[in-house]
This record gives C-alpha cells, structure tokens and sequence, in this order.
C-alpha cells in the first residue's frame, strides 16, 4: 500500500473516530480537538521523510543528497527501522499527547 492510500485511509479513520467522540461526548469542541490531535498524530506518522529519518537520531539534522542516500541506506523489506532512541523519542511525544487529549475528552 503506497504512502497515498495509507494517508487516505488514516484519514478516513480518524474522521469516524472524531465523529464517534462526538457523539458520545456531545461537543463540538471535543470532536474538534479530537480531529485536530489525530491529523497531527498521523502528520507525524506518515508524511516525514523516512528515507532521511530512517537513519540514527544523532544524524538527523545532517544533509544527506540522493546520492548519499542510496549509498547509505540498504533496500529493506521493512518500512521502518527500530532505533532504540527514535521510538523513545516517538512514544514520549505521542504518549504525552494522548494523555492530554485523553483527559480533556474525560473531563
């Protein structure tokens, strides 16, 4: 499934979910914010460009050519490489904010 259709469909997904949380929390404004959160999750997610964060953290900021990116980074059968940091960094920021979002639907 390309980048396209996985964009799509997360998108399409995230609008039944914003739809349910409004129903069950009846505002307009939880919806809202729920929609909001859940385009920035998946904009995070699914828009980077993996080819340049697909390496170590500590060479993320660094220029890469295309070039140098087909020498550095060998074709894999996974869509994501499991660098210990990078889902550190990853479950502390999506964890943070689904606690946030979490506690604002509740209350």
């Amino acid at each position: 499934m390309g980048s396209d259709a996985v964009l799509r469909n997360s998108m399409v997904w995230l609008a039944v979910a914003a739809a349910i949380t409004g129903l069950y929390t009846l505002s307009w404004k939880k919806m809202g914010i729920t929609y909001l959160f859940g385009m920035l999750a998946i904009c995070g997610v699914v828009l980077p460009d993996w080819d340049n964060l697909d390496r170590g953290v500590s060479r993320w900021c660094t220029v890469v050519t295309g070039d140098g990116m087909a020498r550095a980074t060998p074709v894999t059968a996974t869509r994501f490489k499991m660098y210990p940091i990078k889902l550190l960094l990853y479950g502390a920021v999506y964890g943070f904010a689904f606690c946030k979002w979490w506690s604002f639907i509740t209350s």
